[in-house]
C-alpha cells in the first residue's frame, strides 16, 4: 500500500497485520547514519497521534547520545563530571555507597531511557525494608532509615535533572515517587542545670576551655579542632572560623573549607573564654594549634573531641548526648534567652536565618509562650 504522509511528517502504512505504522527519523548516530523508528496502532488515528508525539519527543531528545546510556553508566558519568568535584569528601562516602550499593545492583542494567518511576520507586521500598548492609545489625534492624532513602532519592533526582537537561531523557522519572517522611525526633541538649557539672569535669580533665568554647559559640567539631592561635583576636574578643579538620581514612586529618560558604565567619567571645584561651596557648606557646594533643603535639583529631565529651558524660552520669548537641545547647539557651534569630544563625554558619527558626522551633515556640504572657500582662494592666 502506498504511504500517506502525517501532516508532512514521518509516514504512515497500513501493514498486512491490520495494525497501522507510523515511520520516522528520530536522528542521526555519531558516523551520521539515520536512525529510522517507528509506532504502531490499530487505526490510522491512533498511529497518526503517536507519530506526532514520537516526532515531537525526537526533537527534544539526542537520541544518538541517549541509547548509549544505562542506568549505571550514566551515574557513573553524572557522578565523576559534575558531582565529585562540587562535594565535600564525606558526602562522597554517602554519594559512593549510594550508587555501588544500591543504585548500580538495582537499577544498573536498565536503559536510561526505559527508567520509570515505578522501577525507583521498587528501589526505595526494597532499601527501606532491606537495605543493611552490615551483617551485624541486618538481623535485629535489615532496613534503612527515611532519612537515608531520602538522601538516596535526592542523588538520583540530582543525576536525572542533568540528564534532561542534556536531552538524554524527557523527563525526571523520580518525579513519580514517593519518599518516606523522616520521623522528627525531639532533639536533646545538655540542661542548663547539668552545664557546671559538665564543665567542672572538662576541667578536672584538663579541656575545660574546649568545651566552654563550644558551649559559647555552637562550633562544629571540625572547626573546633582546627582553631589555630591566630584565629583568637584577644583585643576583639572574636574568633574567626575559615577551616575544619575532616577524618581520613588511616586516622590522619585534613584541612579543608568550611561546609558551606556562609560557615566562614567571625564569632564573639565572652571575656571569660578569652581568659581560657589565652591560658590554654601559655600551656604550648611555640604550637601554632589552639587546641594541641598531649599525645602527638599537633591539633586534635575531630573524633578524639567526640571520645573526650563521652568520657566526661559517663564520669559525671549526665544522660548521653551526642558531641553536636552541644552545639544544639548553645543555640537553643541563645535564643531563649532573648538572642535573635539572625545573630544565633551568623554564629552557627547558618545559609539562612529561616534554616534555623525550622530547626529550633522547640526554642521559638517557648520564646513565643514568654512573649504571649508578658503581652497579657501589659494589656491586663492597662484595664
Amino acid at each position: 500500500m502506498a504511504k500517506r504522509r502525517a501532516s508532512g511528517e514521518g509516514s504512515i502504512r497500513k501493514r498486512s497485520d491490520g495494525r497501522w505504522e507510523g515511520r520516522y527519523v528520530a536522528g542521526h548516530d555519531a558516523s551520521g547514519k539515520t536512525i529510522r523508528k517507528n509506532v504502531l496502532g490499530k487505526t490510522q488515528a491512533e498511529a497518526r497521534a503517536k507519530l506526532k508525539l514520537a516526532i515531537e519527543e525526537a526533537e527534544m531528545l539526542d537520541v544518538a547520545r541517549a541509547g548509549e546510556y544505562t542506568v549505571e553508566k550514566w551515574v557513573k558519568t553524572w557522578y565523576d563530571l559534575y558531582s565529585k568535584p562540587n562535594i565535600r569528601e564525606k558526602t562522597q562516602k554517602y554519594y559512593e555507597t549510594f550508587i555501588n550499593r544500591h543504585i548500580i545492583p538495582m537499577l544498573g542494567d536498565i536503559k536510561l531511557g526505559k527508567l520509570t518511576g515505578r522501577d525507583i520507586q521498587k528501589m526505595y521500598n526494597e532499601v527501606r525494608e532491606h537495605g543493611r548492609i552490615r551483617v551485624s545489625q541486618k538481623e535485629s534492624n535489615p532496613g534503612m532509615s527515611a532519612a537515608y532513602v531520602r538522601g538516596l532519592h535526592m542523588l538520583l533526582h540530582n543525576c536525572l535533572n542533568r540528564a534532561v537537561k542534556e536531552r538524554l531523557i524527557l523527563r525526571n522519572p523520580t518525579e513519580d515517587c514517593i519518599v518516606p517522611k523522616v520521623e522528627k525526633t525531639e532533639m536533646k541538649i545538655l540542661k542548663p542545670e547539668d552545664i557546671g557539672t559538665y564543665l567542672k569535669e572538662a576541667e578536672r580533665r584538663g579541656v575545660l576551655a574546649i568545651f566552654y568554647l563550644e558551649l559559647c559559640t555552637g562550633l562544629r567539631k571540625g572547626e573546633l579542632t582546627a582553631l589555630l592561635w591566630e584565629d583568637v583576636d584577644v583585643e576583639t574578643k572574636t574568633i574567626s572560623v575559615s577551616k575544619q579538620a575532616v577524618g581520613v581514612k588511616g586516622g590522619g586529618v585534613k584541612i579543608t573549607r568550611p561546609k558551606t560558604e556562609t560557615s566562614i565567619r567571625k564569632i564573639a567571645i565572652p571575656q571569660q573564654v578569652v581568659d581560657l584561651l589565652v591560658a590554654e596557648h601559655e600551656k604550648h606557646p611555640d604550637s601554632p594549634y589552639l587546641f594541641t594533643s598531649p599525645v602527638t603535639g599537633k591539633m586534635y583529631h575531630p573524633d578524639s573531641i567526640v571520645n573526650m565529651h563521652k568520657r566526661i558524660l559517663e564520669s559525671t552520669g549526665l544522660e548521653h548526648i551526642r558531641l553536636h548537641d552541644l552545639r544544639h545547647t548553645f543555640a537553643t539557651l541563645a535564643l531563649q534567652n532573648g538572642v535573635d534569630i539572625k545573630t544565633v544563625s551568623g554564629m552557627l554558619g547558618h545559609y539562612d536565618a529561616g534554616f534555623t527558626l525550622r530547626t529550633y522551633t522547640h526554642a521559638t515556640d517557648r520564646m513565643q509562650e514568654q512573649a504571649a504572657a508578658t503581652m497579657g500582662e501589659l494589656i491586663s494592666q492597662s484595664m
